[in-house]
């Protein structure tokens, strides 16, 4: 039971950072200057391009870490 509230807890963060990845960064992904900087006027926010690969990183990994923990809780 621990395994899958483990599981259900990796997945919920898994989606929390995809879409942080989506509101930070692939949204914006063609707006970038060379400093990888892109800024949005109508909420006068500064995303930076170096932040999408971390929050992506995070989902993969929290994704990956909800798979293992999934897949031990029904090879019992």
């Amino acid at each position: 039971m621990l395994r899958a509230m483990l599981s259900l807890v990796c997945l919920a963060v898994s989606g929390f950072c995809a879409q942080l990845y989506y509101s930070h960064h692939f949204k914006w992904r063609d707006c970038f200057n060379e400093l990888g900087r892109c800024y949005d006027p109508e909420t006068g926010v500064v995303y930076l391009e170096q932040g999408g690969p971390v929050w992506l990183a995070l989902a993969i990994s929290a994704f990956a870490m909800a798979a293992y923990q999934a897949w031990r809780w029904t090879r019992r």
